[in-house]
């Protein structure tokens, strides 16, 4: 009776540890499937709007698409009626021009930073943290007529210039993070066998490859969603953003929801592509800023 009493009690309680292991598993799994729904709902109403008439997306918004609401106009009125493709190239060079310089200008800086033991040091870190704190925004009128000084206004090379600055402060701070936890035997290592600093520059960026997909992420999103700075800097047809071009269907008086909606569908696309492929990248960069 005794030995049945102690291997029951033992069981019992392996029991009640599995049934509040599954009960906060699942609790957990439910905030997080709650919280993803609602996040991607505006996503998903953009989605199915678009590919209906004027006349389903007011009278039925959350439905989805049926034989008789389906409507492609806001796409063809997209392809037809626009530069699209010419906004569309746009958005991605200064995205992809923007993303390579942040990286390569404040990877160098960090390395800097973490590497060598300067007097003014400390300050220089701060200088670049001050950045985070200060928006940019706020320095507009400066800056439109530093671009026109420099004959860049309606040029997709004012807002790479404007988007690197932004985005290189938050960028030296994480990537500065990352570099002082490479260790420093392999670097001496290098050295010995008589590697220059740039080559120890070289070796060191794939060790940070998760910090630098992080930096990546942060700045890609901003970048391709602003319509601020294209609107003061870069508001000629020739220049625009895809962001930027998707005003041209909002009118005073009448708006063509239809291609609003498509062309806000189209633009998704490349930075939902780009975010799939630094996503990995990014995880793993917070998990190891956690971690240290």
């Amino acid at each position: 009776m005794i030995a049945t009493s102690n291997n029951a009690q033992p069981a019992a309680q392996r029991t009640g540890k599995s049934w509040g292991h599954w009960t906060k598993l699942l609790g957990t799994h439910a905030v997080l499937l709650a919280y993803t729904i609602f996040a991607t709902f505006p996503i998903i109403l953009i989605l199915i709007n678009s590919l209906k008439s004027r006349r389903a997306i007011f009278k039925t918004p959350y439905a989805l698409p049926t034989t008789e609401t389906w409507d492609l106009i806001g796409y063809q009125t997209v392809f037809e009626g626009a530069s699209f493709g010419r906004y569309f190239f746009n958005s991605l060079f200064v995205t992809l021009a923007s993303l390579a310089l942040i990286l390569f200008l404040s990877s160098m800086a960090a390395h800097a930073l973490a590497e060598y033991r300067f007097r003014g040091n400390v300050f220089l870190g701060l200088f670049f943290a001050l950045g985070i704190m200060i928006p940019i925004r706020l320095g507009t009128v400066s800056i439109l007529r530093l671009m026109k000084d420099l004959n860049l206004i309606d040029s997709p090379w004012s807002l790479v210039l404007v988007y690197t600055a932004s985005g290189i402060p938050l960028a030296v701070f994480i990537l500065t993070q990352f570099m002082e936890q490479v260790p420093r035997a392999l670097k001496d290592a290098a050295r010995i066998d008589g590697a220059s600093e740039y080559r120890i520059y070289s070796l060191i960026l794939p060790l940070v490859r998760p910090a630098l997909g992080t930096v990546a992420v942060f700045n890609m999103i901003p970048i391709w969603n602003d319509l601020w700075f294209p609107l003061v800097l870069a508001s000629s047809e020739k220049s625009k953003t895809i962001i930027l071009g998707a005003q041209i269907f909002l009118g005073q008086y009448v708006n063509d929801w239809n291609a609003v909606l498509a062309s806000l569908t189209l633009a998704m696309i490349p930075i939902i592509v780009l975010y799939v492929i630094f996503s990995r990248q990014l995880i793993r960069g917070l998990t190891s800023g956690a971690i240290k």
